[in-house]
């Protein structure tokens, strides 16, 4: 069965580092688009990065764009996502997604990581 599993938030002090990491298994990893959504406290789910099935293009959210770097690992079916100079308003769940085809839709996600970034 299909199984995304997020690892590596962390509770961290504003302008430090994270790398979270997905591990897909039971399904062609290679073959899918794959995107980072993240859900602050108390608010609706809002999508972070996307990149393509090679992971020579990905698209960030403007918010995070220049901090975060998100990149995949196919030989490893892994997926990570790299946030520099955090502010409190990265904390947040964030999830990794598998999308629907070539579709902005995503049919699985993983159980979430939690990303803490304050002082």
């Amino acid at each position: 069965q299909v199984q995304l599993v997020e690892s590596g938030g962390d509770l961290v002090q504003p302008g430090s580092s994270l790398r979270l990491s997905c591990a897909a298994s039971g399904f062609t990893f290679s073959s899918y688009l794959m995107s980072w959504v993240r859900q602050a406290p108390g608010k609706g789910l809002e999508w972070v990065s996307i990149i393509n099935t090679r992971g020579d293009v990905t698209s960030y959210a403007d918010n995070v764009k220049g901090r975060f770097t998100m990149s995949r690992d196919n030989a490893k079916n892994t997926l990570y996502l790299q946030m520099n100079s955090l502010k409190p308003d990265d904390t947040g769940v964030y999830y990794c997604a598998r999308h629907l085809g070539e579709t902005v839709c995503m049919d699985f996600w993983g159980q979430g990581t939690q990303v803490t970034v304050s002082s």
